[in-house]
């Protein structure tokens, strides 16, 4: 099994061990820092009917009261910012009710585990984002917190002594023998992968990976054959634009232009000339 499989990651953190290792990396401590954490519901609650659903990956409770909430996301996802700021804010909001004191409020994370290239103009692979003042950079407030680690950005040869890339490259393990030497790592990794071994073994939970698997494989062959009908139809009218940017190009200067930026801002931040941008956006 693989852990960029949203149901392996879940299994993954069932086991108190891992879950603890991982963290422990997350937030830059040693494991013996990081007391028990408790699995909370993944289902959000709602005020109303009206309001949007919730569902988290892995939502963790940490003993002074931090919630962390851990998603892994494997194929792309256009409004990823959008949707991790959601479910940051449901989070912290659901912390209290009606007539409690704001005191409360405990600090919230957030997790993005993501095996695409979410920032393309950068090589960084692990972020940490925080609200911080605009003209003078000073943290505002440490109490809602976004991480996102991109692994295809991951060097093939992690020197590093941050444990977090270190388990940046067990998530992002394609074989045996890779979890085999990640395990020599240290005691957490080991545990991680002895329970991809005994998951593996569960005839249960194998056709339950197998068909989350398939459910994978059948939407990214959705989005490839939508993409070459897509270029086809837009060779056919003289539209070639999709093929000669490049997709990952196309939807970048689409994401941008959703998230109110300029066609001159956009072209700056993509480093392609205005005119393509253009072309892009008709």
């Amino acid at each position: 099994m693989l852990p960029t499989v949203d149901f392996c990651f879940k299994e993954l953190m069932q086991n108190p061990k891992v879950r603890k290792g991982f963290i422990s990396a997350l937030l830059n401590l040693s494991p013996d820092e990081v007391e028990d954490t408790v699995l909370l519901p993944t289902l959000l609650p709602r005020d109303s009917a009206d309001d949007k659903q919730g569902i988290m990956d892995v939502r963790v409770l940490l003993k002074n009261g931090t919630q962390m909430n851990m998603e892994m996301q494997v194929k792309y996802f256009e409004y990823w910012d959008e949707r991790a700021l959601f479910y940051l804010s449901k989070m912290f909001d659901s912390q209290i009710h009606k007539g409690e004191s704001y005191e409360k409020l405990q600090k919230c994370i957030h997790v993005s585990i993501l095996d695409f290239i979410h920032f393309p103009n950068d090589k960084e692979c692990y972020r940490r984002i925080h609200f911080r003042d605009d003209k003078t950079s000073h943290l505002y407030s440490d109490k809602m917190e976004l991480q996102i680690l991109e692994l295809k950005k991951l060097p093939s040869d992690v020197k590093t002594s941050q444990d977090v890339l270190t388990w940046m490259k067990f998530f992002s393990g394609k074989s045996r023998k890779e979890f085999q030497n990640m395990a020599k790592t240290n005691e957490y990794l080991d545990e991680a992968y002895n329970t991809l071994l005994n998951l593996s073994a569960d005839e249960k939970k194998r056709l339950e990976y197998e068909a989350r698997e398939k459910a994978l494989k059948d939407y990214n062959t959705q989005i490839s054959s939508a993409e070459k009908r897509g270029l086809k139809a837009g060779e056919e009218s003289g539209l070639r634009r999709g093929k000669e940017l490049g997709i990952q190009e196309a939807r970048q200067v689409f994401k941008l232009y959703m998230q109110g930026k300029s066609p001159e801002e956009i072209a700056d931040l993509c480093d392609i000339s205005i005119d393509k941008v253009k072309q892009i956006l008709e």
